[in-house]
């Protein structure tokens, strides 16, 4: 819990705008324009949506991560889709935002160019349920940038999704998640 207060302090922080000095010294590298995408994959149909507003922080010097994403701003293909998403499922009135914070699992050297295989264990929350989680991908460094990317799948029941028996053969019980972040050194 001590661990998921301070991330949150520290997105307070970041999205409130403190002096670049502070972060400069912390190693904070940041994105506020992260893609996240998520598939429901069925015979009967598949489902798309994407996230374009995720919000990361890595800490290079600690290596914490933290990712937050309004719910509504998924986008569907169709606004039905994207209404029962928020409305009968998600419940994004109710849990506004999905979020992940821990650490990464190997130190990495960050004053290399290269791309590193890359896990971070942390607390994953999605509709109001919490789970541990170990998220593989991978991560590229570049041109003083980081790069994140991460293939990953989330069971509906691991976080009390439920879906009607009417939809059932429509939305995968195991939904595939993709995210790609370009995080930058934080400057105000």
């Amino acid at each position: 819990m001590k661990h998921h207060i301070v991330l949150s302090m520290i997105f307070f922080i970041v999205l409130s705008g403190v002096s670049e000095i502070t972060f400069a010294q912390g190693g904070m590298f940041a994105a506020a324009t992260g893609n996240t995408t998520f598939s429901s994959e069925t015979p009967m149909e598949n489902i798309n949506a994407e996230n374009k507003k995720t919000q990361v922080l890595l800490n290079t010097a600690t290596n914490e991560l933290a990712i937050r994403m309004n719910m509504r701003d998924f986008v569907f293909p169709n606004k039905l889709m994207q209404e029962h998403f928020n409305e009968n499922y998600i419940e994004s009135d109710k849990y506004p935002n999905g979020t992940f914070s821990g650490k990464l699992d190997q130190a990495i050297d960050y004053s290399k160019d290269g791309t590193y295989d890359a896990s971070a264990t942390g607390s994953f929350t999605i509709h109001g349920v919490s789970k541990t989680r170990t998220i593989k991908g991978k991560m590229k460094i570049e041109g003083g940038k980081i790069n994140l990317t991460s293939n990953f799948e989330v069971a509906l029941t691991d976080h009390k999704i439920d879906v009607p028996q009417i939809v059932f053969v429509k939305i995968a019980q195991s939904i595939k998640v993709k995210a790609e972040y370009t995080l930058s050194p934080y400057k105000k």
